[in-house]
């Protein structure tokens, strides 16, 4: 899936979103929107305050360090839309900014009811700091068509716009601005609403989604691009190289403002699970002032899963380097083949996760990479889009990837990329339970 996500707190100017009215956030909002906002934040404050929470934390932990002491478990990216059950996740308040609030609460807490894997719940609520960034300065030209109304996932046809050499003009160097009044805005908006409830915490910049690649077939379409690559070579290795002096320049103003945040926690890292690990933030840290080395770094080119090895590396990786050498632990991939590319991923310094994702071979990857990396297996959500549901084969993929193992690998199984579950989530809610029974009876 091609998502070219920024994580928690970023906003760039060429994705569409709502105003914020920063000196009247809360003007309008009921008591009773308050009431429910409220009612919502106890529920999620007695769920986090359960001592299951550090434990969890202590084996995502002990998998980030490589000393694994069973497969771990996550679920994200998932078809909202779909979800609801006996109006759990059907919104009551009014005002605008509550929606947005009791929307995120309600997730949380259906989650943790009924498809929680490993999931650790915050003791507090986050309040991400306003971060924009005026982006690339060149949007992508697309025909949508979607199935389901109700739905984020389509179809997109992509209208090209890199043509030539000129034309890499058109990507801009960001300049990113903290928007202070409007972080201080949300956070005393929060700090009063949930006041005696959970305590708030302004969060930064936490996780970085590095994936040129994802960015650049969207500007020049898809069969274009892979042309290109042995046709115009000096073109594609232009525009790489300028995508990559893009988010430079963009970490270098997150460094300077002091923006970034720690993510060796419930922080979802790259395509994968959780990023709590103990050599991270290292020695060299300022609590002050969170800098790349402290953080986990990630890459992927998804788009290259039938692209050589050596083109691979050529047109990604070798360009990728100078973004992956910034940061303390590296997480690499996620839908691309790369049971095949171990070789050129050794080149990463400091590669502590690949992903595994559904068309890798089990075998073939077990061997490529072994213990020396965490295995972030990715299962198919296909199986949950079916026709009709089958719980056995659902087992029998995740068992077959761990016997594959020989339970000697550090592993983590995240199901992702959810686009339907044909509007029967107690799939899902069965398949985290399976997960989880596989994983406890590979534990060592």
């Amino acid at each position: 899936m091609l998502s070219g996500m920024m994580r928690l707190a970023l906003t760039r100017k060429d994705a569409k979103m709502s105003e914020i009215n920063v000196e009247n956030l809360l003007v309008g909002i009921s008591g009773k929107d308050v009431d429910t906002l409220r009612r919502l934040a106890d529920e999620l404050a007695a769920i986090a305050a359960l001592p299951i929470h550090r434990e969890k934390a202590r084996l995502w932990t002990a998998l980030n360090d490589l000393d694994s002491q069973r497969p771990m478990v996550w679920i994200n990216e998932v078809c909202w839309n779909e979800m609801d059950v006996n109006g759990e996740l059907t919104l009551q308040t009014e005002h605008p900014w509550a929606r947005g609030q009791e929307c995120g609460l309600r997730q949380t807490l259906y989650q943790w009811r009924h498809f929680p894997g490993d999931m650790v719940v915050n003791d507090y609520l986050a309040c991400p700091l306003a971060i924009e960034s005026t982006g690339f300065g060149i949007s992508e030209d697309v025909e949508v068509v979607r199935t389901d109304e109700s739905s984020s996932v389509v179809s997109r046809h992509f209208h090209k716009q890199i043509r030539g050499m000129e034309d890499l003009d058109k990507i801009k160097l960001p300049v990113v601005t903290h928007k202070v009044e409007e972080t201080e805005a949300r956070y005393q908006a929060m700090s009063s609403v949930y006041a005696g409830i959970m305590p708030v915490k302004k969060v930064g910049q936490s996780h970085v989604w590095f994936t040129p690649w994802d960015y650049l077939i969207r500007w020049w379409g898809i069969e274009d691009a892979m042309t290109d690559m042995y046709d115009r070579p000096e073109l594609v290795h232009a525009a790489v190289d300028r995508m990559v002096d893009g988010w430079m320049v963009e970490m270098d103003q997150f460094d300077a403002q002091k923006l970034l945040a720690l993510d060796n926690n419930n922080t979802r890292v790259g395509s994968g699970g959780y990023g709590y690990v103990s050599s991270l933030p290292g020695g060299e840290y300022q609590s002050t002032h969170v800098k790349p080395h402290n953080m986990w770094g990630c890459s992927n080119a998804q788009i290259f899963s039938e692209v050589s090895p050596e083109m691979h590396w050529e047109f990604a990786i070798q360009h990728d380097l100078r973004w992956l050498k910034r940061w303390g632990l590296i997480y690499y991939g996620c839908c691309e083949q790369l049971d095949g590319k171990a070789e050129i991923l050794k080149c990463i310094p400091n590669l502590r996760k690949v992903s595994i994702s559904p068309w890798c071979h089990s075998k073939r990857a077990v061997a490529a990479y072994g213990d020396r990396v965490v295995l972030s297996r990715k299962p198919s959500p296909a199986i949950l889009a079916e026709d009709h549901w089958h719980p056995e084969r659902a087992r029998a993929d995740i068992v077959e990837f761990m016997d594959a193992t020989g339970g000697a690998c550090h592993v983590e199984l995240i199901m992702k990329d959810i686009s339907t579950v044909r509007y029967q989530p107690q799939r899902l809610w069965e398949w985290s339970q399976i997960a989880m029974e596989v994983a406890r009876q590979y534990g060592r």
